[in-house]
């Protein structure tokens, strides 16, 4: 229930902001209403981790749904496009907890040769809230109004909420004596003693992802990259990522443990999550993109060329959590997936957008992306004790919400500069226009046929020198390859798991 919470608010909302931004008035605010509960969810995933294994999934799980729910009536509520930025920050505050919560609890409950079982259950919600997101949004604006996108969390929190606090139990548990492979039952992580807590660290953390990020989602939105903001933003994120950094190695119990990033299987599972999304959110723009810019297909038919890539990522999940299930074989899993995701986006960058071998590659793309994800988690969670599942769950997450932001801002960078460098004078406007303004410039009743000829081809070069850059960048996945070790899952006399590394 709480993977669908988060998962429906990631999707239902895009469909909604044209109607909202003419309703409220703040154009300039558009993209802020999704940008902002994404940069606010990525930034508070490690903390969820780290204050679950201190205080239980329990009461962080619960703390989490309260907040975005909390969040979601005032989104509701809200009486102007500022007024629901602000509003969204802190939903994403809360939902940033939803997904990383849950994946620790079943980790916490679950045996690890059931959990690939659980997280093909994961794949199939992602899956119908992608389908649903943006038809139930849709249809809650053009029929009721936009504030029940916000409204329809409501019923499904509340029920999130009790089932959580049903079925956990207060975390009373210590750590050294608590759940062993997920035989006790409901019981999660929490610390006997009280903890010291890292304040100073967590504020750190907080202000430098924000400095990084908001610059990074504005070149992802068309800004360049030397525009004064954004150079003061990166500039201070590093300053206070280097403070954060020096923090973290004086305090006894630092909010994220850089010792973390010694173990090379939490370094390789971060690696291969970070590479994946960085091209999947990256593929999730640019394939409508191309499809309207070279094909010249409406953005309905457009946004339609990427069902085969939606599809077919929960579908390889589920497959590849059945396979382990079956098998208690992790790697084999991962291994494809490297290998089919260069393959898929290589074959991308030589079809015509609108053929149908364009369409077979996207579903090889997502069935490696897919055929990644469960194992990555399980594999980065049997790799560090106990105490620590939810600290490197969090990190999982927080890896793979920030190559989606790279990933977009890079790959929509480069395909700007190509494209300004090789299209005719106005065509591309100026420096702070963005994918947007190029589509507008290319569809423009004025331009007549010989430019827009040249702009298709221009257009289509510039997109396969985009897709043979995401091509490289995955075939970087072959580096964390040798660092995963293979785990063999076998179900012993004892209700106890027994795992073995070779």
């Amino acid at each position: 229930m709480t993977i669908l919470l988060g998962a429906l608010d990631q999707t239902i909302v895009g469909v909604a902001v044209p109607t909202i931004a003419r309703q409220l008035g703040g154009f300039e605010w558009m993209a802020w209403v999704i940008s902002s509960y994404l940069i606010a969810s990525t930034v508070v995933t490690p903390l969820y981790g780290k204050f679950s294994d201190i205080y239980g999934r329990r009461k962080v799980m619960s703390f989490a749904i309260v907040l975005f729910l909390l969040a979601s009536v005032a989104c509701a509520l809200s009486q102007s496009l500022p007024q629901l930025v602000l509003a969204r920050v802190l939903q994403g505050a809360g939902g940033g907890g939803l997904i990383a919560m849950s994946q620790a609890v079943i980790a916490d409950v679950v045996p690890l040769r059931q959990r690939g079982r659980f997280q093909s259950y994961i794949s199939v919600v992602w899956a119908v809230a992608s389908l649903l997101g943006p038809v139930v949004g849709g249809v809650f604006t053009q029929y009721l109004s936009w504030p029940w996108i916000f409204w329809i969390n409501l019923p499904v929190g509340v029920l999130a909420l009790v089932l959580v606090r049903r079925a956990l139990d207060g975390g009373a548990a210590g750590v050294a004596g608590d759940v062993a492979g997920g035989t006790s039952g409901n019981k999660n992580p929490a610390l006997r003693v009280k903890p010291r807590i890292d304040v100073l660290g967590a504020f750190l953390m907080l202000l430098a992802l924000t400095a990084l990020l908001v610059p990074i989602t504005r070149v992802g939105q068309g800004t360049p990259w030397s525009d004064a903001l954004n150079l003061s933003g990166l500039a201070a994120g590093g300053v206070l990522l280097f403070a954060f950094f020096a923090q973290e190695r004086r305090h006894p119990d630092p909010m994220v443990s850089l010792a973390l990033f010694k173990n090379k299987v939490v370094a390789a599972c971060c690696a291969l999550v970070f590479i994946c999304f960085f091209n999947f959110i990256a593929l999730s723009v640019l394939v409508p993109l191309r499809s309207q810019l070279v094909a010249g297909l409406s953005a309905t038919d457009a946004g339609l060329r990427l069902l085969p890539m939606t599809l077919a990522i929960p579908f390889a999940a589920f497959v590849s959590g059945r396979a382990m299930q079956r098998t208690g074989r992790v790697l084999p899993a991962v291994r494809s997936g490297v290998m089919l995701v260069p393959v898929g986006l290589l074959g991308m960058s030589f079809s015509s957008p609108t053929s149908l071998w364009a369409a077979l590659f996207l579903v090889l793309t997502g069935l490696g992306m897919g055929l990644q994800m469960p194992p990555a988690l399980i594999l980065v969670q049997q790799a560090v004790p106990r105490a620590q599942v939810g600290s490197v769950t969090g990190l999982i997450a927080f890896f793979r919400q920030l190559g989606g932001a790279i990933g977009i801002a890079v790959l929509s960078s480069v395909l700007l500069i190509w494209l300004r460098l090789h299209l005719p004078a106005g065509a591309v406007m100026a420096d702070a226009d963005g994918l947007g303004a190029l589509l507008k410039s290319s569809t423009s009743a004025s331009a007549g046929g010989a430019f827009k000829g040249r702009f298709v081809g221009i257009s289509d070069t510039a997109f396969q020198y985009v897709m043979l850059l995401t091509a490289a960048v995955s075939m970087l996945s072959l580096w964390c390859l040798p660092r995963l070790p293979e785990l063999s899952a076998h179900d012993a006399a004892q209700p106890e798991l027994t795992i073995s590394v070779e």
